[in-house]
């Protein structure tokens, strides 16, 4: 998002002001003005002054401005979000572009948009595999989300195809594998991996190659877009998107809320 300058700001927080005080001050100079009729240059100037010289003996009230625009353009951006989640919701569980592990029937489900090649899923994948091993009544679904390059697409195809053959805590295992590289995870590395897993190499890269592996990485992709998905890890919980390897004391904290009343923030 483009910061606001303060001549810019400026002019949209304060042209109401002036206009309102304007046609006071017109108002209490010429009765006549306050019926619609425009100000005068003396009293345009008036207005303008009187501006000036509060800004000038009050500067926090641009900082008091530009905290105030923010707050406001994050709630505005978490309802979006929360609008686009209820709208997208079959698709974001979606199990032909999804891996499900934990219990298929959980209550909550966490989801978690994710790069093989992102630090930050590397370090939340701890947070997820306890998460799902603690709490038999989580549902986890994984959605490969490459967006850092094309070793990252490669990977993804690997992982996507590998779910024809690896279900469950098999596929769970292989996925943590993969995540657990050091340094970049190529197709070539992602398959390594599926063979210690025991997936069929010669099936998995014609699977690779398929139109549905393809199909299934581009419409999270796109799905991710509509949600505004900005990078990786982006965790789904309840309505909520929750950015960034946030740790696993706040994930659980979310979903026993979720349990609790339905959201993740009770006392919200």
């Amino acid at each position: 998002m483009a910061f606001p300058t303060l001549t810019s700001l400026a002019r949209a927080c304060l042209r109401p002001a002036a206009v309102a005080l304007g046609l006071w001050l017109a108002a209490s100079a010429a009765p006549a003005l306050a019926q619609g009729q425009p100000l005068s240059p003396e009293q345009r100037k008036a207005v303008t002054d009187l501006i000036r010289e509060t800004i000038l003996k009050n500067p926090e009230i641009i900082q008091d401005a530009l905290i105030e625009l923010e707050r406001r353009n994050t709630v505005a951006q978490a309802d979006a979000q929360r609008n686009a989640v209820a709208a997208e919701k079959a698709r974001i569980t979606d199990p032909a572009t999804s891996v499900i592990i934990g219990n298929p029937d959980g209550d909550i489900t966490l989801v978690e948009f994710m790069d093989y090649n992102c630090g930050y899923c590397k370090r939340a994948m701890e947070d997820v595999t306890a998460l799902s091993k603690a709490d038999p009544k989580l549902r986890v679904v994984l959605k490969d989300f490459p967006i850092l390059g094309p070793d990252s697409v490669e990977a993804s195809r690997v992982a996507v195809a590998a779910k024809n053959q690896l279900q469950g805590a098999k596929y769970f295992e292989f996925h943590n594998k993969l995540m657990a590289v050091k340094g970049k995870v190529n197709a070539a590395k992602a398959l390594d991996i599926a063979k210690e897993a025991g997936a069929d190499i010669a099936q998995l890269k014609k699977d690779m190659e398929a139109p549905a592996t393809k199909a299934a990485i581009e419409d999270t992709v796109a799905l991710g877009d509509r949600l505004g998905l900005t990078g990786t890890p982006a965790f789904i919980i309840g309505d909520e998107i929750v950015f960034g390897a946030v740790g696993q004391a706040a994930l659980k904290a979310k979903i026993d809320s979720v349990r609790r009343c339905g959201k993740t923030d009770c006392a919200g």
